[in-house]
């Protein structure tokens, strides 16, 4: 079935470089390897325009190969023996492009400690607001796993989260000599 659709490369990247790049960076928890997976992303888009068939059709495109290229960056470095968070933590002190609250930047270094899996379902949940079976279609991953993601992920979270608001109670104790 043909379609009288036809993509425009420039109004696509327009449209959807800020997405592709906060997946990235959510994704890789670096800034500069963010802004590389994006133009890795784009490139391949413009390889593949002829095959893109409706403006939904290129957004699902660009998260599942956007997702996926993060995916790959992280695994290249993981098999470099490089831990990837600890690396970026000495480096940049997780840096952010907006001064987020410190509950928000905490956040997001709990979030960067997730297995990737978990943190790949939860930014496309909590970031992209999509919801169990778009996340499943952009991963290319069962629904039930995808399910099994987000929850594992957010009890994760929550665990990590309440571990750290103890840790700063008792840290704020010992100051005041309570």
């Amino acid at each position: 079935m043909a379609h009288d659709w036809q993509p425009d490369f420039e109004q696509l990247v327009d449209e959807h470089q800020s997405m592709v790049f906060s997946l990235a960076w959510r994704m890789t928890g670096d800034r500069g390897l963010a802004e590389e997976i994006a133009q890795d992303v784009f490139l391949e888009l413009d390889r593949h325009l002829g095959k893109i068939e409706s403006p939904m059709h290129a957004l699902h495109w660009l998260r599942r190969v956007a997702m996926s290229r993060s995916a790959d960056a992280l695994r290249r470095r993981r098999v470099r023996g490089v831990d990837l968070w600890v690396e970026i933590e000495e480096k940049h002190g997780m840096q952010v492009v907006e001064r987020p609250s410190p509950l928000g930047a905490r956040l997001e270094q709990l979030l960067a400690t997730l297995p990737e899996p978990q943190r790949a379902a939860l930014v496309l949940r909590y970031q992209e607001d999509l919801t169990p079976e778009e996340i499943a279609a952009t991963l290319e991953a069962p629904l039930a796993t995808v399910k099994s993601h987000l929850q594992r992920g957010l009890k994760l979270l929550r665990a990590k989260a309440t571990d750290h608001l103890r840790e700063y109670i008792r840290a704020k104790e010992q100051a005041r000599g309570v």
